[in-house]
């Protein structure tokens, strides 16, 4: 009973040096993320100020601008521009649909079906990376030149037919119409989806679809109740990495296009670099920020999953 009764010896003198460095080390993760928050503060946050102050000043460039908080900018800029800002989210949404078609049938010969020649298909699917935004964009001034052999196809097909009564194209002709710069955005951001549906399907455990044929599902069926429920935080993933730049990009717009194609892109580039009217641009700016980020959030809450790849 003395024994029991007895007080517990003193910590030996190396027990308490080890329990010193974990003291220390606490704030270890937090020196770690410095650098990246830093980075934010000064190329993302400072910037964002610094724009948001320019869409409240009044003045021009000779007699210099002063803030004002004119938030009248901001009802001008969306009253005269709101056909630009609808054509982009158009745009925007039917390259995403036309990129998840065609990348989900991709990603999943990969993920399942290619075999050895997996890593060929994926340095084919990133070989666009390799070479210029603007290169691949004025590739398709030629891919869709009036007299190219793809569109003599669409015409010999009668597909174009279709196109103009959708209003996409206009006669015989496909550049310089709404087809031609949702093609553009389509294929420069189809890798944007092939990746995300990849990883995600990659995750899916063979053995789920051979519990699935265990128990009489079709392959439709299997597919329907069993695949894509798993991958869609690859679906999410990859839709919002290519909405998100499409709805802002100008450079398709501005290589394939015409005037009657502009998107919002095109509206804050002129302002910025040819009007020189900064306000406007600014204010411009943050309407086509706010109005993607809001869908963006009803779109993740609809969806019904925050496991994005």
């Amino acid at each position: 009973m003395s024994t029991l009764t007895e007080a517990p010896p003193p910590l030996a003198p190396a027990e308490t040096e080890q329990k010193q460095p974990r003291k220390r080390g606490r704030f270890t993760p937090y020196w770690l993320l410095l650098p990246g928050i830093l980075w934010l503060v000064v190329f993302f946050a400072l910037p964002m100020i610094y724009q948001a102050s320019t869409s409240v000043q009044q003045g021009s460039l000779e007699d210099g601008y002063k803030i004002t908080w004119h938030f009248v900018t901001y009802w001008d800029a969306l009253a005269e521009y709101w056909p630009q800002f609808l054509r982009s989210v158009l745009y925007a949404a039917s390259a995403t649909v036309l990129c998840l078609l065609l990348g989900y049938p991709l990603a999943y010969l990969i993920a399942f079906r290619a075999g050895r020649w997996r890593n060929l298909i994926m340095i084919l699917v990133i070989a666009p990376f390799f070479t210029s935004f603007l290169i691949r964009t004025l590739a398709w001034k030629t891919i869709l030149a009036d007299n190219s052999p793809v569109v003599h196809t669409l015409n010999s097909l009668h597909i174009l037919d279709l196109t103009n009564w959708l209003g996409w194209t206009a006669g015989d002709r496909v550049l310089a119409t709404p087809l031609a710069v949702v093609c553009g955005l389509t294929y420069n951001f189809l890798p944007f989806m092939i990746l995300p549906l990849y990883t995600s399907l990659e995750r899916i455990d063979g053995r789920l679809h051979e519990a699935a044929g265990d128990l009489y599902a079709k392959p439709w069926t299997t597919f329907r109740k069993v695949t894509f429920p798993l991958s869609m935080p690859g679906v999410v993933s990859g839709t919002l990495l290519t909405f998100i730049p499409a709805a802002g990009d100008y450079v398709n717009a501005e290589l394939l296009g015409s005037t009657d194609t502009r998107m919002i892109g095109n509206v804050i580039q002129t302002q910025f670099l040819r009007i020189l009217d900064y306000p406007t641009a600014a204010a411009l700016s943050f309407i086509l920020m706010a109005a993607i980020l809001l869908m963006v959030t009803v779109y993740i809450r609809r969806s019904g999953t925050e496991d994005l790849v």
